[in-house]
């Protein structure tokens, strides 16, 4: 390569252009705002949820892009909802090249000291944070393969450092984390795998946490920029991870935080 060479526009911005991709806990929030990432970006989108008309709204929206889009209700908790969800997906659009692990969720009853939570409750937050992406992205794995394509989970700050009192949320997504290190490792070179770690970010899911301003000063003082951040700044590193403008990069987990891990 010399300097006159021209820069392939693909391989340094982020463009999906005729690229298939599904993304878990697709139908509000983080999910919602990286869905529409990818049809920004020229994918053709299935938005994944158990509720028919958050996924299905996303799909609109998102079908404002001029892609394609559908939207697949399931629970990632089961294993036949899983693998209709990839087996549709391919029915319709042909193949599939990306795949978004987001569903997750922190029950109430996941909080508190470790003597004060049930197995009942850890074992509901690891199935569908930590087995849910599991059983996806085994389902979604030949087409993958075949296409050469991308995963990218969606973690949390709290798989990279500890969080008190959230002990099931934080051993979810520090083994959401070492997954995405194993699978890039096994399935190097046709598919990479990776991992975006956001920090506190302004959904209905942490309004409680905005409301109290103790709280909210707390999180915000650790945070060297000083805001919880918006869903769309999520959804830019997701997109950079499954497109080409990252092809040398597998098994990493990239903090989309304000800088709280940097402390």
């Amino acid at each position: 390569m010399t300097d006159e060479t021209a820069v392939d526009t693909g391989a340094v911005c982020p463009d999906l252009s005729g690229q298939v991709a599904v993304v878990t806990g697709g139908g509000r929030g983080i999910g919602r705002a990286i869905a529409l990432g990818m049809a920004a970006a020229g994918a053709d989108v299935v938005t994944s949820a158990r509720t028919d008309a958050e996924v299905e709204a996303v799909a609109d929206e998102a079908r404002t892009y001029g892609v394609d889009t559908r939207g697949i209700t399931a629970d990632v908790t089961e294993d036949e909802d899983v693998k209709t969800l990839i087996t549709e997906t391919v029915d319709v659009f042909g193949g599939l090249d990306i795949l978004v692990n987001n569903a997750g969720f922190n029950p109430g009853d996941a909080l508190g000291e470790p003597d004060a939570i049930e197995s009942g409750a850890v074992d509901a937050v690891l199935d569908v944070n930590l087995r849910g992406a599991f059983r996806t992205t085994r389902a979604a794995g030949p087409y993958l393969r075949n296409a050469e394509g991308a995963v990218v989970n969606v973690a949390s700050v709290a798989g990279l450092v500890g969080l008190p009192r959230q002990h099931p949320y934080v051993a979810s997504k520090h083994g959401l984390v070492g997954m995405t290190k194993s699978m890039a490792m096994d399935w190097a070179p046709e598919v990479r795998v990776n991992a975006v770690a956001p920090g506190y970010v302004a959904t209905n899911l942490t309004e409680p946490l905005q409301r109290n301003e103790e709280l909210r000063r707390s999180i915000l003082d650790r945070t060297p920029l000083d805001r919880f951040a918006d869903p769309v700044e999520i959804a830019g590193p997701a997109v950079f991870l499954a497109s080409r403008a990252a092809s040398f990069i597998t098994g990493e987990t990239v903090a989309a935080d304000g800088g709280w891990t940097a402390r």
